[in-house]
């Protein structure tokens, strides 16, 4: 975890130094990215960043989770996750302010990259676990609730509806912005509207398969 120094500096020498720490990890990932690349953009002395953080992987552990909690918060916003809506509509909401957050936010999709396909097992494990329970500490209790009100099919486990969910998740924050991650649905040609008409049909996907019959026969009959 980051030093009581770090989160004691002032908000906009903490943002030009997370910045940079995201460029440059962003651009390079954990092994090529440099702390002195990082100190000179961000125009401290390297040796402060070890005064606000234990190492290089306390830096990138610290900026990953950052960057994870706030795109959470923007998912979340305005969206009333705890009312009465049905789980999947609540869902399809929740994934449009996704693609909108990564589609405004050049650096956090560049270091969701990143994690991705960061090749140190241990650095992918720490930074990877932390991100992902996230995830589904905000999913987990939405898909629970659906279970107790009759939204999923008999039987039908809730985490492996959330572990489903992440995933079209975790392929929506990249493929509609690097080339050659999608070979399939082409997302990366598509226009944002484009992208999202396909986002709703991926969720739609995720909901025939856990749905209850009588719903599923319901949308095959409002098809036709």
């Amino acid at each position: 975890m980051a030093r009581d120094t770090w989160w004691n500096l002032s908000p906009d020498k903490r943002q030009r130094v997370l910045n940079a720490a995201l460029r440059e990890f962003g651009r390079k990932g954990f092994s090529a990215g440099s702390l002195n690349a990082v100190a000179r953009e961000a125009g401290i002395a390297k040796g402060s960043l070890f005064q606000y953080f234990e190492d290089k992987l306390d830096l990138y552990a610290t900026i990953c989770q950052q960057v994870a909690e706030e795109a959470r918060t923007a998912t979340l916003n305005g969206v009333d996750p705890g009312g009465d809506r049905r789980f999947f509509d609540v869902i399809r909401d929740l994934t449009v302010n996704w693609l909108r957050y990564f589609r405004a936010h050049p650096l956090a999709r560049d270091i969701g990259l990143a994690i991705k396909h960061e090749m140190d097992p241990s650095v992918r494990a720490a930074v990877s676990s932390t991100v992902n329970a996230g995830y589904v500490d905000a999913l987990s209790p939405l898909a629970k609730q659906a279970a107790d009100r009759g939204e999923l099919g008999p039987g039908v486990d809730p985490d492996q509806v959330v572990a489903m969910l992440i995933l079209v998740l975790r392929f929506l924050d990249a493929a509609p912005f690097y080339p050659h991650l999608d070979p399939v649905l082409d997302l990366y040609d598509k226009k944002p509207d484009e992208v999202e008409a396909v986002a709703m049909d991926l969720i739609g996907a995720v909901e025939r398969a856990y749905a209850p019959p009588q719903r599923k026969r319901k949308k095959a009959d409002d098809r036709r």
